[in-house]
């Protein structure tokens, strides 16, 4: 195991191939550290409370949540490209391979972006807390914590096609077949069909679960109450 030291309080991370890119909340900045050794390539100012962050396969996108903001940043020069508008509490982000798409909590939106331009293509509203995206290949789903709603919208053209009810879904993944949902205060973790929502399984037992992610072969699951990951 290998300790690198970014800036205070890294929220956010991604990965552009090569290079780790965290989100520091506090630090208003971005940390590229290389993968391969932990080097600490370069920080970048941001805005105000980064968080999410995400990879266009050229690009990294950083939602500032405390400014209203996204901040792209082209992965190869190392340089910021601009900051654009979104809207209020932008947290987690994702991208569909042409737009990138911003859950922005305290409007209960879902602002999508086109990622060559950085201009606004739509603006949804899904529910209150928009919290977290992911794309399913044609969809995107959010996961509404206050709300207690995960939304499923087309992503061509940006139609809300359903509402699933949960308590306080917290995470999505999707993992080249189903869609996972957590609930933190549900202490669960649900397995979608994507085509019609169904729950095909229910995964209990934890303190709090929030984060997911796919790994290509395995869903991992961040509990915030026991400071524990599951692998399923």
């Amino acid at each position: 195991m290998r300790n690198v030291t970014v800036g205070n309080n890294p929220y956010g991370i991604a990965f552009d191939g090569s290079n780790i890119w965290t989100a520091n909340y506090t630090d208003n900045t971005v940390s590229e550290v290389r993968a391969s050794d932990g080097t600490v390539l370069n920080a970048f100012g941001v805005g105000t409370n980064p968080v999410g962050v995400t990879f266009d396969g050229a690009n990294i996108w950083v939602a500032n949540s405390g400014s209203n903001t996204v901040t792209k940043i082209n992965a190869s020069s190392a340089s910021v490209v601009n900051t654009y508008p979104v809207g209020s509490s932008p947290e987690w982000i994702s991208f569909d391979g042409t737009n990138v798409w911003v859950a922005n909590f305290t409007d209960g939106t879902v602002t999508e972006l086109n990622a060559s331009s950085g201009g606004v293509v739509n603006t949804i509203s899904t529910g209150a807390g928009a919290i977290r995206t992911a794309f399913d290949g044609s969809n995107v789903w959010v996961a509404n914590n206050s709300g207690g709603n995960v939304t499923e919208i087309r992503a061509s053209d940006g139609f809300v096609l359903n509402n699933f009810s949960f308590t306080n879904p917290s995470g999505v993944a999707f993992d080249g077949t189903h869609i996972w949902v957590s609930s933190n205060t549900a202490s669960a973790v649900y397995e979608l069909d994507p085509s019609s929502g169904a729950t095909l399984a229910t995964f209990g037992g934890f303190s709090a679960a929030n984060m997911l992610a796919f790994d290509g072969a395995s869903v991992w699951v961040l509990d915030f109450g026991s400071a524990q990951i599951s692998k399923f």
